[in-house]
């Protein structure tokens, strides 16, 4: 009989693994022991020095200083990035996998196209556009920027994801006397619903870590957003170091929340399996 052979444990990977994770763990750890000190330690003790004095003050103060509002101009932004983007993305990559007409190709190389094309490079015709909307200094200017530029990947993930539906499913549903729109709604979404995770998760990732679109396209306190908002607390000649990383903390606890509970969702779509 021949031997079965031992797994033997990999040392140096198990090495590896620990440094990166001290690597990246140990921002977060000075981030948090920051944001719990008051300003006179910080200043006092040096950014090195853990906190002997553990205080939430700096959360009441935070959200005393108006972040909160920042937050839900931010919390606007991205949800209705998210809706609007599923809205376009899920139609046009089903029709460009499943026409077989040439205008589908060009319009998904059309789409393509736009990976090439950086945001930072057009700003000046979208705030044109804008003022000559009506929409400048306005949510919607910021979400409608965010989503045209994030449409182009996202329709590249959903379209090799619903290439990953059997062609004989939707022979057996257009058997069975289902159209394209019913075959879309009962055969795609349901079998997408990994991918349509991924780029829902994506998607709010960007809208709510927008920066350049909200810095340019807003002026007034009111439209703020969580990222602009941070610049409260840089002051003219420093840095409130504890209040900025608290707020910083509070910026990342929706990001933590939506990954915590679409974990399992978007590792399938980002493995490939298209939630099926």
């Amino acid at each position: 009989m021949a031997e079965r052979s031992i797994a033997r444990p990999n040392y140096a990977a198990g090495v590896l693994a620990g440094i990166w994770l001290v690597i990246v763990a140990m921002p977060v750890v000075w981030m948090i022991s920051w944001a719990v000190q008051r300003r006179s330690e910080y200043l006092a003790n040096g950014p090195l020095a853990l906190p002997r004095n553990v205080t939430f003050g700096n959360v009441q103060a935070v959200i005393a200083a108006g972040f909160t509002k920042y937050m839900v101009n931010s919390a606007i932004v991205t949800v209705a990035s998210i809706v609007l983007t599923l809205v376009l993305a899920l139609p046009a990559a089903y029709a460009i996998v499943r026409s077989r007409e040439w205008l589908a190709g060009t319009v998904f190389r059309m789409f393509l196209l736009g990976l090439a094309i950086p945001a930072q490079a057009t700003i000046i015709p979208v705030y044109w556009i804008l003022t000559r909307l009506g929409l400048y200094d306005t949510l919607t200017g910021i979400v409608l920027p965010t989503v045209a530029f994030g449409l182009p990947l996202v329709i590249l993930i959903l379209a090799g994801s619903l290439r990953d539906v059997s062609g004989e499913l939707y022979e057996a549903m257009t058997v069975d006397g289902a159209g394209p729109l019913r075959a879309f709604f009962r055969l795609t979404l349901p079998l997408s619903r990994g991918a349509i995770t991924t780029v829902a998760i994506f998607s709010g990732l960007n809208a709510w870590n927008g920066f350049i679109f909200p810095l340019i396209l807003t002026q007034s306190p009111e439209k703020r957003v969580a990222t602009l908002g941070l610049w409260d607390f840089q002051q003219e000649y420093g840095v409130d170091v504890p209040m900025l990383m608290t707020a910083v903390l509070l910026s990342a606890l929706p990001v933590l929340f939506l990954y915590l509970f679409a974990r399992r969702w978007l590792v399938a779509g980002l493995a490939g399996v298209g939630g099926k």
